[in-house]
Order: C-alpha cells, then structure tokens, then sequence
C-alpha cells in the first residue's frame, strides 16, 4: 500500500499503470485524492465536489483508470451543478455532459468535481466575486492564473495528476505557467470547445494541465485528438526565440532569463537557436482583445439560452460587463478586428516558414498578487493590467497553432515561470515531443511543497 506521499507525487501515467497492475486498489487512489483535496480546500479551488459519488463504484476500463481528475467549471457534467464561475450562476444541475467530457471520461478517470474558473474564464486570474479566491500553492497570496486557476492549483497542490482545462486566449498556459505545470493547447480542430467553431474565429479548445510531458501526451492520446501517431525525437529544429512583447509592453527580468535560459538548453540539445525580433506585430493582441469584448458580449446575451434559464445577468462583474461593453462602443472597429483575425493564420504560417519552433515567456511576469486583476477594480485599470500581463499566449488562439508552457524557470522569490514554444498549425506531435527531450535533459518539481500552502505550515 503507497503512502499518501508517493500516490500524491504519481502522474497520471504511473498511477494508472500501478492500477492496472492491481499494485494500486482504486478506492486507495481516490479515498487518498479526496483527503488531499480536502486538506487543500482553503485555496478555493473546488467549487463543487464529487466526493461520494466518485467513491462509489469502480471506475470504467480505459487508457487512465482510476486516475482522479476534475472538471472546469465552464463545462457539464451530468448530475452536478454548473456555475460558470458566476454569481448569476444559480443552481443549474446539468442533465448530460458535454460531448468532450463524456469522452473524457470514458478514459477512465475518475471526476471528484468542478474546478473554480473565473466568470465565463473571461480573464487570466481565478478571483470571482462572492467566493474566495483561487490560491497559488506556491505562494498563496498570489493568483494561479486563469482561467483554468482551480484545475491548475489541484495538480500544483499534489491533489490530483492532472485536470481537465480549456484555452481561448491562453486560459490553459496563463495557470500552466503560474502554478509550475505542463499546459498545452492543441491545434485548431483537434479539441474545439463545443461552439467555438460557431463563432467568426474559433479559438477555444479543450485540454489539461499536468505535471508530466507524459500525462499531457497520455491525456492527448487517450481522448483521441488527431495527433494520435507516435513520432521520433526532433532533431535540429530552427528555433527562434524573443522575449519582447508585441505591444511593446515591459518584460520581467526574471522572466527574461528564463526564455534566454530554455534557449540555450535546447541549443545544448543539438538544436539551431537564433535570438530574434518579436515576429508578431501588436496588432494581433488589440484585435484579440477587441474579439475578446465581442465574446463576452455574445455570452451576455445569450446566457439564459446556451447556459441556464434562470441565469442572472443583474449579478455578472463589472470586468464582465466592462469587456463586453468595449464591443457595444466600439462595433465598428471590432468587426474590422475580426476580419484581420480571420486573416492572421495565413500571417502565422508565413512567419512560422523560417522556424520550426518559436520560444517566448508565457505571461510578461511571474503570477502576479491576488488582486492585482481583481474583477471590481476600475475597468480600464484592469483592462491595462490583463492587456500588459498576457500578450504572447492569445497569437496561437487568434493563428489556431500549438503551443505549451513548459515550467523552466524561477523567479527571484522562488515562483515558477512558464517559457512558451510554438509550432506550426499541424505540428502538435512534433512540439509534444520537443517538450518530452526539454524534460528529460532538465527536470522540474512536480509539485508545491506542502509547506507553501498548508494551513499554518502544517
């Protein structure tokens, strides 16, 4: 029998493989799952828990038996209450899952709930109103990103290998790259989020965030996305790396280090790195962003017929309803934004003839304070912080391609720092497996220590 211990620092690989193997009982995993995540239940990432029902009947055959997950809250899961990170939320009990978590689950996993999000994850903070913040187990006065900030804590926190997470405009890599972990997003068409191909430029996709390169290929692999054919370890890929932002905005030095660090590393590995220019002109964050408003205007709206009847707009937050109303003002100009969006793949793919991969910061800046993009603080305040924290992770939302944050660096007072790469649209496998060599020749801590996050240092 593992101790607490060693079941909390198994990915999902090891933990399913161990299963399988009848070394591990699945009501061990669990049972041990549900204490860790009870134990860390003053971080605020559980919004509404499983607990017995995930206990009570052995787990489905699959690639990831018994590994215990969570659900974002932005999507269903048949029988439990969805809230969409929103006051106006209410007490919807979904009556099916979604397509994409219905296929996760036939993997096997077993769910212990819905992880915290912010409100309809439209920004990179987990910090909704009328519930307490989501809490970096790193240090936690500080955010653990977002949107997917609940899934991203539990997997830091040792609670559970790895979550289930979804990326508009950086929503996986933004908490990825807060909380130490592996965060990938798949390539336009391999995981869409249901609806976003609805939408004049589809952004969304679903995936996880893991602690292990393995986990994310296993996770991959198992829902079956389109990248499903093993490849060969890459060898003398063209890298270029930045570190400068679009916009023109400051770059941590921390931050900074980190890329040029990762740069040499895969030098190191054989690979030909050139240091160069930010490819990417500003342009394509302010149309994103401008696209952003149009997105959560189009959730506004229709909130009461693609999400819950009883939906209360009167509750949504000022940073909802700020956003929202940037495309009521500003129509005109949004609608050209979205043209040059719908363009900008054809832009990627010309820029991305002289690179097999691209390296940049995740984020401008390790996490920063809880707070610091708080949902009621002025609008434009926030619309400015967002703006300069996060304008490397929307590009690949906006072009469709790949991209991972992968946790190579450290900031002065010990925070993780996520290092971007990106590839062509397509070639997923080949940045998988690029991320899998950067792994093996430099590991990471799997988790937070305990000691970062436990009530009185307990």
């Amino acid at each position: 029998m593992a101790t607490d211990v060693e079941l909390a620092a198994m990915d999902a690989v090891e933990t399913a493989a161990r299963i399988l193997s009848k070394e591990l009982r699945p009501a061990e995993v669990i049972d041990a799952a549900i204490a860790r995540a009870r134990e860390a239940a003053h971080l605020g990432a559980v919004v509404t828990d499983t607990y017995e029902r995930a206990g009570g009947h052995p787990p489905p055959a699959g690639p990831l038996a018994g590994v215990p997950t969570f659900i974002k809250d932005l999507a269903q899961l048949a029988g439990v209450r969805t809230t969409w990170g929103s006051r106006g939320g209410g007490d919807c009990v979904a009556k099916k899952s979604d397509p994409f978590v219905a296929r996760f689950e036939r993997t096997g996993v077993v769910c212990l709930g819905k992880s915290a999000t912010p409100e309809l994850g439209l920004t990179a903070t987990t910090e909704s109103l009328g519930r307490e913040p989501c809490r970096n187990p790193w240090d936690p006065a500080r955010s653990t990103g977002g949107s997917s900030g609940g899934a991203a804590c539990l997997v830091a926190a040792g609670v559970v290998p790895l979550a289930h997470a979804s990326d508009g405009g950086g929503s996986i890599r933004i908490p990825a790259g807060c909380c130490g972990l592996v965060g990938f997003k798949p390539s336009r068409a391999a995981l869409d989020m249901e609806g976003s191909r609805l939408l004049p430029v589809n952004i969304a996709v679903h995936g996880a965030v893991t602690r292990t390169v393995r986990d994310t290929i296993a996770f991959h692999d198992a829902v079956a996305s389109r990248f499903t054919t093993p490849s060969t370890e890459p060898r003398g890929l063209r890298i270029g790396v930045f570190v400068d932002a679009p916009i023109g905005t400051p770059v941590h030095p921390d931050t900074r280090a980190a890329v040029l660090a990762s740069a040499h590393l895969c030098e190191s590995l054989g690979h030909h790195v050139e240091e160069i220019r930010c490819p990417f002109d500003g342009q394509v964050i302010d149309d994103f962003l401008a696209y952003w408003g149009f997105v959560a205007w189009i959730q506004v709206k229709t909130a009461r017929l693609m999400m819950h009847r009883q939906f209360d707009r009167a509750q949504l937050e000022p940073w909802t309803t700020g956003i929202a109303g940037t495309f009521v003002a500003r129509r005109r100009a949004a609608f050209a934004a979205i043209r040059r969006l719908r363009r900008f793949g054809t832009t990627y793919a010309r820029i991305m003839q002289a690179h097999d991969v691209l390296i940049c910061p995740t984020t401008a800046e390790p996490a920063p304070a809880l707070g610091h993009l708080a949902t009621d603080q002025p609008f434009e305040t926030g619309f400015d912080r967002l703006r300069s924290y996060v304008p490397f992770t929307p590009i690949h939302n906006a072009a469709g391609a790949p991209a991972i944050s992968l946790p190579l660096g450290r900031s002065a007072s010990g925070l993780p720092i996520g290092v971007q790469f990106a590839a062509a649209r397509g070639a997923d496998r080949m940045l998988l497996e690029l991320a899998r060599t950067i792994e093996q020749a430099h590991p990471w801590p799997l988790t937070a220590p305990r000691a970062n996050w436990q009530r009185d240092g307990r």
